[in-house]
């Protein structure tokens, strides 16, 4: 059975689906486990194959922090493209829990950076998954005044807000 991955159901993933067919029946196969009534959607754009649970109580899916979603992507990704890293990268949303956390994200990026202009000290986040990280780094990115980097390892990595030294 080698190639075969197994995932919540313990049902063998079809080999010979496309990756839009296999991450559907993928998130299917969870929100069934997790016992949610929810609608799955399946979108492929260039670069990007997106799976989005709709309607129900996607809390449980979304999990504390986003951790569940976050491991829901991560696995998605693995089991879609065993081969590794595919042709496309796997984003999964709940009832756009990813763009309001992005929001959140922003502010939060907004409020550092004025403290670290106003105290002229680095500022720290809480430690962050990958895909966060690269929210407040790109929103910053092009805000001259201040500077940001990575530091720690995962799970604990987290970003740090700088000024610009002249």
């Amino acid at each position: 059975m080698s190639g075969e991955s197994n995932y919540a159901g313990g049902e063998p993933l079809d080999e010979e689906l496309n990756p839009r067919e296999a991450l559907q029946e993928l998130l299917e196969e969870i929100v069934g486990a997790l016992g949610i009534d929810v609608e799955v959607e399946v979108e492929e754009r260039p670069g990007v194959l997106s799976g989005r649970v709709h309607g129900g109580d996607v809390g449980l899916f979304i999990g504390r922090h986003g951790q569940t979603i976050d491991a829901v992507q991560h696995l998605a990704q693995r089991i879609v493209f065993p081969e590794g890293p595919g042709e496309a990268r796997i984003v999964i949303d709940a009832d756009g829990y990813r763009e309001r956390r992005a929001e959140l994200l922003r502010d939060d990026a907004d409020d550092a950076a004025e403290e670290a202009l106003r105290t002229g000290r680095s500022v720290e986040f809480d430690p962050l998954p990958s895909w966060e990280r690269r929210v407040v780094h790109e929103y910053l990115r092009d805000r001259g005044e201040v500077q940001t980097h990575s530091e720690g390892d995962e799970p604990e990595r987290y970003v740090v807000v700088s000024p610009v030294e002249d």
